[in-house]
């Protein structure tokens, strides 16, 4: 036994002398301290590091988040210490946050974020001088799909992923009748309405709570980037959870807000009308404003089916709350978990939820209050809490994205999951998903703040495009993408709300 351990002593001697540590000892004392019993582990570091490769980071259609694993994965991970790739060493972590010593985890992640997000965006600048990649040009493409050596779907996707690779970003000028309003608060959620006319925006102020406003899209053209902004004095010192759409008394005549409740302020569900937000005067300002005490809204719907006409759901904690904005006639429905995404269908009275459990299950509104869970009709499971779900034109099919990063794409008539989107990032925030079946695209923004376009077709991760600011929980871009910003003779591209600033990514 002895005679092992002095062998094992020389070994991992011979090895400090070969890779020259002995000369930094002082930088070392953790390994002082180590036992006869990890010189084994110390001496197959020592030959595993020599074989470090370098990290040339993600493509732009590759995900960002598939560097950072590979890396780690190059040199095992010492608890307590960080491994430097690039000065082939460990250094020691210091618990929290220390100002005489900033080398922590967070710090250290938030450099490595912050290099991948400098290094995608100058890829990015250099790419716009020329083709994605070799042979990908529309002309080559249409010889190819008329040569019949390309199939309708390889066809689609390449052509989408041609489009999306020639997606440039471009800053809009906001306008406002108040000089004081644009630019000084911080987008949080922007929203289109149906015609893609208007976006409605949730803002942070400084002193907190959030403010609302609406911006004309009208004035997107393809000369001049410039929008018109107008806001009004309503504020609330309460989240919003949740935003949506609702058509009262004309098609997106009103907007639905979810606020959290906090200290002895209740919870509520408020219904704007848009009306509000004009440039007109403001003594003519018709429309009905109403407000709906209600606890702890996680989520909201607005129902458009006839069948039930002028109702919106809300997703509460282990329960869902339809109500009838005319009427005020509601009913509840329990659930074992908190609803955190909803959705209505149009053809039939049929509410869609997914839960913080990891269950998506359907309610059809027409039939009343049960006891149990006998009334769900359609159950689906996924492994993490549900953040977004989007039931497809047809409705035969339902997207939804977890808290795990995963994508799916359900088949309502067979309960089946037949299709899968890798790439995506979150790990405990609720983020929306964003499909165009016209244009074949699916766009979710990570938490990572990277904002990924997958071909609904073939789930062919077509671009990531990094934030124009650093990344961090407080600055995660909210998008919308359409065919037609701006109307029906709009033109078409994705809009990225980040801090202060709203850009403009054309699509042609």
């Amino acid at each position: 036994m002895f005679a092992l351990r002095a062998e094992m002593r020389r070994n991992y001697r011979r090895g400090k002398e070969r890779r020259g540590w002995s000369s930094h000892k002082r930088s070392h004392q953790p390994h002082r301290h180590w036992r006869a019993g990890h010189n084994n582990r110390a001496q197959s570091l020592e030959q595993e590091e020599p074989q470090t490769p370098v990290n040339a980071g993600p493509s732009s259609n590759e995900d960002p988040s598939s560097s950072s694993s590979t890396q780690n994965s190059v040199a095992p991970e010492l608890p307590g210490f960080y491994y430097d790739p690039e000065k082939n060493r460990y250094f020691r972590l210091l618990p929290g946050h220390n100002n005489h010593n900033p080398l922590t985890k967070d710090s250290i992640q938030h450099k490595a974020m912050e290099c991948k997000r400098l290094r995608l965006l100058e890829e990015e600048e250099k790419q716009h001088q020329k083709t994605t990649r070799a042979g990908l040009n529309s002309s080559v493409l249409l010889q190819k799909r008329q040569l019949g050596s390309l199939s309708p779907t390889s066809y689609c996707r390449l052509v989408h992923e041609l489009k999306v690779n020639c997606m440039q970003r471009r800053k809009i000028e906001i306008h406002s009748p108040d000089s004081s309003v644009a630019g000084t608060n911080n987008f949080k959620i922007i929203v289109a309405d149906v015609a893609c006319e208007r976006i409605f925006t949730v803002n942070d102020v400084e002193h907190g709570g959030c403010k609302y406003g609406i911006i004309n899209l009208s004035g997107l053209g393809k000369e001049s980037l410039t929008v018109e902004m107008y806001d009004n004095l309503y504020f609330t010192n309460r989240k919003v959870n949740s935003v949506c759409w609702a058509s009262l008394t004309h098609p997106d005549s009103h907007v639905l807000l979810c606020l959290m409740g906090i200290a002895e302020t209740p919870g509520c569900a408020s219904l704007l009308p848009a009306s509000l937000f004009s440039s007109t005067n403001p003594g003519d300002r018709p429309g009905m404003l109403c407000s709906f005490k209600i606890s702890t809204a996680w989520s909201c719907a607005w129902c458009l089916n006839p069948q039930a006409d002028n109702c919106f759901s809300t997703g509460l904690t282990r329960r869902v709350l339809v109500t009838n904005v005319v009427t005020g006639h509601r009913q509840t429905f329990g659930t074992s978990s908190d609803v955190l995404a909803q959705q209505f269908a149009t053809q039939t009275p049929v509410l869609y939820n997914g839960c913080r459990s990891g269950e998506i299950f359907s309610i059809d509104v027409r039939q009343r209050n049960r006891k149990g869970q006998s009334w769900k009709a359609i159950r689906l499971f996924h492994g993490s809490a549900v953040t977004s779900i989007h039931l497809m034109e047809a409705e035969h099919y339902l997207m939804a994205a977890d808290m795990a990063g995963k994508i799916k794409l359900w088949d309502l008539r067979t309960a089946k999951c037949v299709k899968q989107y890798k790439g995506h990032h979150n790990e405990y925030a609720l983020l929306p998903l964003h499909v165009n079946e016209e244009e074949g695209l699916l766009i979710a923004v990570g938490q990572d703040c990277y904002t990924r376009i997958w071909s609904l077709q073939d789930t062919h991760l077509l671009r990531t495009i990094p934030s124009p600011h650093p990344s961090s929980k407080d600055a995660i871009p909210s998008v919308v993408f359409s065919s037609r910003l701006g109307g029906s003779r709009g033109v078409p591209g994705l809009l990225m709300a980040v801090k202060q600033d709203l850009y403009h990514f054309s699509y042609n």
